[in-house]
């Protein structure tokens, strides 16, 4: 087996409101499915499990007899496209449980995680793209030819997907016909507009921007070079694709396989990358079904011959009706209001099957026969290809047998694929026994009352948001951890708040638990140590109590910021050693929840973005002291000679020889020394060394990555720079430049005014109104008549008087000017 992560298999995973929400006239049908199969190995624990099986929390009892190992297979992806924020919100969550069981319950959990590799929507996708890429070599310039097929897409893609619009449309009448026909749907309502918006409309807007991205590029095609051809195929693809693929897809051959499987290859590789950057870990055991095939036909055959399934021209089906004739067999425990709901099972079917020769519509595929253009293997059946369900099936049984203790994954997953898992499953072992002790399903997530879906393209991929700055690993992992794991999620702006706050909240309690080491307490009376630990003693009990109570981590992280608040009051009178129990507690904790790569049984203290490199701490903390020494010297206006200066430099001298990640600290270090002993030699004012301190933590620090935050009557404290303290920096930085534009824009404006007032008072009382408005003026200038020869009114006359007047003190004060006088 190889051991690395895999990639989500889920079509219809995970932003939406949550379904598991039943109607009310279902909730009847619940209470007659079986009853839940307690384990009767192992030893039970304290720990209990919200168990799909039982829709309760249900006390949790290993298979192993010792209680110490756990079995657990996770469903992993389809890979055909980029993991989005819903694939974080399952994985994620996945982890976060699985690290508590072994991190912090014990348990010696063997995790396995399949790659769905062979699927419709692989095949759809791979052979398209291949088509699409030969189109593109056949036409490396924009042609006639591709023109004219391009437009046979557009119209074929408008056809199936926007049938409201005319046949034949033509491009150029796209925006105006789409804007109308589907003027509520563009206008944030339902088709018939006479609702909210769902999956339908969201497909619908995708559709549109599909067309009109292709209608762009034929309304003004460039010819010329192999750039523009580039150009146009990009914005044409997704309409050439479908329509390529219906003309030739059936040219791929069945054996080719290489073609499928790169397509999977790339996007496996690309989930791992961004599982890695949510600080996921990797399966132990991750399984794919192209690896499986043999495993996948003997399966099946074990279910035909044990007469659970039956064989059709199209393929090997599950058969339900005989499966539930066995006494004890019961058909989709997990959603039994869904057993007979269309829609789910054909999409669990995959858009290439048909249900040709199935007895009955909710009969499932275990074993595909490949039609031609899809990828096929031999079997004892015909030649084909497995059904989405069996894989699950297969691998999870061969990897950890004929019991398992856990089986997770999204909750869109419960019916019909989990489902179908335990009947397949169980049909196959016939033990009489459970196939699956616990399933657990991980709740929905909604950003802002948005569903995502990948058939949509309405999704965040996680590599968007990451690199876009919406979400870090961390701030995600807490929101999850903040929401819980089995009810859905809303991401909101209230929450992502809630969730930097809390980061932010811990972040300050690590550095002050840190900064003991560089400062220690010297207030300290240890007067309230009991108090403080009696709070760690009921924060540990409230955290072991929620976690047991199926991994309630809400509760936990309340209880530890609780702690945390109460050391907070207290800390000045607490011991050192009893605030260092906390921070080990709560960095333990933390790591366990895998918001941070470090091992929870490492013994330092604290986060990423709450310490600085281990390497150059004893040169920043050097450079720390001698500047709070010389800061607090310069403050209180104190000599600072070349004697006290070289007195306090020669504390810390870097040794001529370190490591070679502690060079550019020790460098840091004795420049700033050397800078001091200049400004000493200088006999420099206290302003100098000031700015040198200055210069030091707001450029030569921060540009390496560590801030001293200044503090009222104590010591520098040092951090790490982090994203909160680019962001008040970045603030403070953009408030400052909006003060200096403003004061330019003063300036400017005043110095034009004096300009302005200058040429003014150039001009003599006697010409200033010796205008065409006017025909007569008296012997210093001011008009008597206008220009009709109609005598000026009187009270406008005194109105020109004062104009005048205040002329002729401007120009008189000019004359003085220019005589020097």
């Amino acid at each position: 087996m190889l051991l690395h992560s895999s990639i989500t298999r889920f079509s219809r995973i995970t932003i939406t409101t949550l379904r598991f929400t039943t109607p009310l006239r279902h909730r009847s049908k619940m209470a007659q499915q079986p009853p839940w199969q307690e384990p009767h190995q192992g030893t039970p624990s304290k720990l209990v499990l919200y168990n799909s099986l039982t829709k309760t929390k249900t006390p949790f009892r290993p298979i192993d007899p010792e209680g110490k190992k756990v079995t657990w297979y996770s469903c992993g992806p389809t890979t055909y496209d980029y993991s989005h924020l819903g694939h974080a919100r399952n994985y994620v969550s996945n982890d976060i449980l699985r690290r508590i069981m072994k991190d912090y319950f014990g348990f010696q959990v063997q995790y396995v995680q399949n790659v769905t590799d062979i699927d419709d929507k692989i095949i759809l996708r791979a052979r398209s793209q291949h088509l699409l890429s030969e189109f593109k070599t056949q036409h490396p310039q924009v042609t006639a030819d591709t023109l004219a097929t391009t437009l046979k897409a557009f119209h074929a893609y408008a056809e199936k997907n926007l049938p409201l619009l005319a046949p034949e449309l033509k491009p150029e009448d796209f925006n105006s016909e789409s804007a109308v026909k589907y003027a509520s749907v563009l206008a944030g309502k339902s088709l018939d507009g006479t609702g909210l918006p769902g999956d339908k409309e969201a497909k619908i807007k995708m559709h549109i921007q599909v067309l009109a991205k292709a209608a762009t590029a034929l309304l003004a095609p460039k010819k010329g070079s192999e750039e523009d051809a580039a150009n146009f195929h990009e914005d044409a693809a997704d309409v050439l694709m479908p329509y390529l693929d219906s003309l030739h897809g059936s040219s791929i051959s069945s054996s080719d396989h290489g073609i499928f499987s790169a397509l999977a290859k790339k996007y496996e590789i690309l989930f791992d990358e961004d599982m890695e950057a949510l600080n996921v870990l990797p399966p132990d055991v991750t399984t794919r079904v192209s690896e499986y095939v043999p495993q996948v036909v003997s399966f099946t055959e074990e279910i035909v011959r044990k007469g659970f399934g039956y064989a059709t021209d199209t393929g090997v089906y599950f058969d339900i009706a005989a499966f539930e004739k066995v006494e004890g067999n019961h058909y989709a425990r997990l959603e039994p209001w869904n057993k007979h709901d269309s829609s789910l099972i054909a999409d669990g079917e995959g858009s290439l099957s048909t249900k040709s020769g199935k007895r009955s519509e909710g009969d499932f595929a275990l074993w595909k026969a490949s039609r031609v253009g899809e990828p096929a293997w031999e079997s004892s059946f015909m030649q084909g290809r497995p059904g989405w369900h069996i894989e699950c099936s297969v691998m999870a049984s061969e990897t950890l047998g004929e019991q398992i203790d856990i089986h997770s994954g999204g909750i869109d997953l419960c019916f019909p694929h989990h489902d179908n898992e335990l009947a397949q499953s169980e049909a196959y072992w016939s033990t009489g026994k459970q196939w699956i002790n616990y399933f657990l399903h991980m709740g929905h997530l909604s950003i802002a009352g948005s569903k995502m879906s990948s058939s949509g393209r309405n999704f965040i991929t996680i590599r968007e948001a990451l690199s876009n700055g919406d979400y870090t690993p961390r701030s995600l992992r807490i929101i999850f951890l903040m929401g819980g794991w089995h009810t859905g999620i809303q991401i909101e702006d209230d929450m992502k708040r809630a969730a930097a706050g809390f980061e932010s909240y811990i972040t300050n309690f690590f550095l002050r638990i840190n900064d003991l080491e560089m400062h220690p307490n010297t207030k300290s009376t240890g007067s309230e140590d009991a108090q403080v630990l009696e709070a760690l003693a009921t924060a540990k009990s409230k955290v072991h109590d929620a976690l047991a109570d199926s991994f309630d981590t809400p509760t936990a992280l309340r209880a530890i910021r609780s702690l945390i608040e109460t050391w907070n009051r207290l800390s000045d009178d607490v011991n050192d050693d009893v605030s260092r129990q906390l921070g080990q507690y709560v960095t333990r904790m933390v790591r366990i929840f895998g918001l941070d790569k470090a091992s929870p049984d490492d013994g330092d203290i604290g986060w990423t973005g709450a310490v600085v490199p281990e390497e150059g701490k004893e040169w920043i903390h050097a450079a720390s002291r001698l500047r709070d020494e010389v800061r607090q010297r310069a403050i209180a206006k104190e000599p600072l000679s070349l004697e006290t200066v070289n007195s306090l430099v020669s504390k810390d001298k870097p040794s001529k020889q370190q490591d070679a990640a502690a060079v550019p600290w020790a460098e840091l270090l004795s420049k700033f020394q050397e800078e001091l002993l200049l400004l000493a030699q200088q006999k420099a004012e206290a302003k100098a060394y000031l700015e040198l301190c200055d210069e030091l933590r707001d450029t030569h620090l921060w540009n390496a990555g560590v801030y001293l935050e200044d503090r009222t009557n104590a010591p520098a404290m040092v951090r790490p720079v982090d994203a909160e303290l680019r962001a008040e920096r970045e603030q403070k930085e953009a408030i400052a430049q909006q003060k200096a534009e403003a004061k330019q824009k003063r300036e400017r404006e005043e110095a034009e005014k004096k300009a302005r007032l200058g040429e003014q008072a150039k001009i003599s009382p006697k010409d200033m109104f010796k205008t065409e408005e006017y025909s007569a003026w008296d012997d210093d200038g001011v008009p008597t008549k206008d220009k009709e020869g109609i005598d000026v009114p009187k009270s406008k006359g005194k109105k020109l008087r004062k104009e005048w007047e205040k002329q002729k003190k401007l120009h008189e004060e000019h004359l003085k000017g220019v005589d020097g006088s």
